[in-house]
């Protein structure tokens, strides 16, 4: 898995690609926690690049999902497709984060 993290303005752009599952799920979570712990509130989470979510991987998307919420944060999932789309929409995930189409709807949502 790779995550990429990038800032528009006072938005932080997390970009995950490939499989998110128990050997790495917890990568996504401290990376969460260090954009959190440099000051960020605004997160833009892009995973158009995602191939495979298990379900470490759904409870690392909650868990940092929770960690900006504590914060007082904003998070907005965008780019979901194939599988990882259908896992969202069975385990309810769709409808417990804001979920966009593209990375710019996000953006936008998020006041970039």
């Amino acid at each position: 898995m790779d995550i990429i993290k990038d800032f528009k303005d006072d938005i932080a752009i997390v970009t995950v690609n490939g499989k998110m599952d128990a050997v790495n799920a917890g990568q996504y979570q401290e990376a969460i926690e260090v954009l959190l712990n440099d000051g960020a509130t605004k997160f833009a989470v892009d995973l158009s690049g995602l191939q495979y979510i298990s379900s470490a991987g759904l409870r690392s998307i909650l868990m940092g999902g929770k960690l900006i919420a504590n914060k007082s944060g904003t998070q907005v999932i965008c780019g979901l497709s194939g599988m990882v789309k259908e896992v969202f929409d069975v385990s309810g995930f769709s409808t417990m984060f804001s979920v966009l189409e593209t990375q710019q709807d996000a953006l936008v949502q998020l006041g970039g």
